[in-house]
């Protein structure tokens, strides 16, 4: 399996809507506390953009609503792993991608099988609190050779200056949030995000 080394996350279906058509091939949707008739309303939404556009739509967290609205990937932090029905998962033909922060997590991600592992923080990071310290690069380079062909996503504290240490190390996939969702100019920081990732693409 192959994926755009840039990945967009985002919090609702408006700016998927936003910035998915600048030429982002990569989105994942993170709602967090809504309700199921709105997150269902926000999937289908973000999907037929996606589809639109030949976006990969990447549902966080709610994988029966995912299976329900026929999503093909879904990412799970390791509390929703431990919750998931992961063989339904599969036989809906859904890819899986998996949060990891430590040494045991990977070990329980990989004993899942997913198309992905994301590795995170990587640099500090103002999205959520986090008990773990920021792994640094020399970890992208460790976690890479643990999980061999499995895809490795670096996140956390990412910014465009930082892509080519992340790439350099072994990442496959560079996900961002912040650094596109709360600068002045969303778009432009897009479009920058764009043209630094295109030479691994």
């Amino acid at each position: 399996m192959k994926l755009d080394p840039f990945y967009l996350i985002l919090d609702c279906a408006a700016w998927i809507e936003r910035l998915v058509p600048l030429g982002v091939k990569l989105v994942q949707l993170r709602i967090k506390d809504m309700d199921d008739a709105s997150l269902r309303r926000e999937i289908r939404a973000a999907k037929a953009i996606c589809e639109r556009h030949g976006c990969q739509l990447v549902v966080n967290d709610y994988w029966r609503l995912a299976i329900d609205e026929g999503c093909n990937f879904v990412h799970l932090g390791q509390e929703d792993l431990a919750e998931a029905d992961v063989a339904a998962i599969r036989r809906a033909g859904m890819k899986l991608g998996l949060s990891t922060h430590d040494d045991t997590e990977l070990d329980t991600a990989l004993a899942a099988g997913p198309d992905y592992v994301a590795l995170g923080p990587v640099y500090p990071t103002i999205l959520k609190a986090m008990k773990w310290a920021p792994q640094g690069l020399d970890r992208i380079s460790e976690w890479k050779r643990r999980v061999g062909a499995t895809l490795l996503v670096a996140i956390g504290g990412l910014n465009i200056e930082r892509i080519p240490g992340v790439f350099a190390q072994g990442a496959d996939v560079a996900a961002v949030v912040t650094d596109i969702t709360l600068n002045a100019d969303p778009e432009a920081r897009t479009r920058e995000w764009l043209a630094a990732t295109a030479e691994w693409r």
